[in-house]
């Protein structure tokens, strides 16, 4: 019993001491392992283009470039959509002047605290200008670097990743090696297989909040549209963020009650799609992981790194599974941490279901 009690505070140690570890270093290991995914997602085209004769530096440096080009991409249509969202600005400052005098009218009629006393309390809590300047200053010294660093990674991975395979190659025992080779396999396969079911998923979420939106005539539809796309990197609390800001500033824009209700049955409708049909046949089985663990890798993720770390969540936490699923010891948990076989009667159908969809996919 002793023993036993001895090695559950060890493990739980050791828990401790990996999260504290991952803490304190993630300035290092979020670009690392932000550059390591996307570089997985670009070994396909580097080895095609090595294979017609391209030496390995001058491949690896063309799929830098594509990355480049695909994040301008990215930012210059938000750009464009942005610049036209401007000539709103005026009037969404408006309305937002006059839902404010409204507020502080409910706050003085039901709270009794007067006007005066209200602007006191928010100039209180409102930052200087300088301390406001000098955290811009330091968020876009810290993305400019990271941006750096994480296209740095992304080449040298790229250039060197036989040289790494080969390493961890090393590290396992000879009788070990194939399994070893597996599991960096299944590994990079699960990253590319994520990477390139959510870009497919949000050109499927741009054209169905695309639809939905211009039907009901919301303004700016193509720009929430994208928004509420784009957001989905960060699973479960993206879609709801989008649709959030969509409702908030077309209420603002004094949009029916009929057009807001609209958007939420757009948000439901896509929601439904997305879970019951778009996942099982873009993103398959392999980086399925239950949802009560997708959520708790979501709050570890954000606890230990904030942003980065929700975006991260998902595809580290399918490659864990991966290494679970391979070493005895660790089966356990990757049972724990993968989805659930439907064995009951009254899930049957979800199951067909689940079949149809896997084999349309392998067609």
């Amino acid at each position: 019993m002793t023993i036993t009690n001895t090695s559950i505070i060890k493990k739980i140690a050791l828990i401790f001491l990996v999260i504290a570890g991952l803490i304190f270093a993630k300035a290092f290991l979020i670009p690392l392992f932000i550059g390591s995914i996307l570089a997985t997602l670009f070994i396909p085209f580097s080895n095609f283009l090595e294979k017609y004769g391209i030496p390995k530096v001058l491949a690896a440096f063309i799929c830098l470039l594509t990355l480049i080009f695909i994040m301008s991409g990215l930012v210059a249509l938000l750009a464009w959509k942005i610049a036209e969202l401007v000539n709103d600005v005026e009037l969404i400052k408006q309305k937002a002047i006059t839902s404010g005098i409204i507020a502080q009218e409910y706050i003085f009629n039901h709270l009794g605290i007067s006007v005066e006393q209200q602007s006191k309390i928010l100039k209180q809590e409102q930052p200087s200008l300088s301390s406001i300047m000098q955290v811009t200053f330091s968020s876009i010294t810290s993305l400019i670097t990271n941006l750096i660093l994480l296209l740095a990674y992304v080449f040298f991975l790229l250039y060197y990743r036989n040289h790494i395979k080969h390493f961890f190659l090393k590290l396992a025992k000879p009788a070990q090696q194939e399994e070893m080779s597996q599991i960096l396999g299944k590994a990079t396969h699960v990253s590319q297989q994520y990477l390139f079911g959510l870009s497919k998923m949000i050109v499927c979420l741009w054209i169905m909040y695309g639809i939905g939106f211009s039907i009901l005539g919301v303004k700016n539809a193509i720009f929430f549209a994208i928004l509420c796309g784009l957001l989905e990197i960060v699973p479960f609390v993206g879609n709801i963020t989008g649709t959030t800001l969509t409702v908030l500033v077309t209420a603002l824009h004094g949009a029916p009650i009929s057009v807001l209700g609209g958007i939420v049955a757009v948000y439901g409708t896509v929601q439904f799609i997305q879970g019951w049909v778009l996942e099982p046949l873009i993103l398959g089985p392999q980086v399925k992981i239950n949802p009560l663990f997708t959520i708790i890798a979501l709050v570890v993720g954000e606890l230990i790194w904030g942003i980065p770390g929700i975006i991260l969540a998902i595809p580290l936490t399918a490659i864990l599974k991966i290494v679970c699923d391979h070493i005895e010891t660790l089966k356990p948990y990757g049972f724990l941490i993968g989805e659930i076989e439907y064995e009951n009667k009254e899930n049957t159908l979800l199951k067909k279901l689940n079949q149809s969809i896997l084999k349309l996919r392998k067609k």
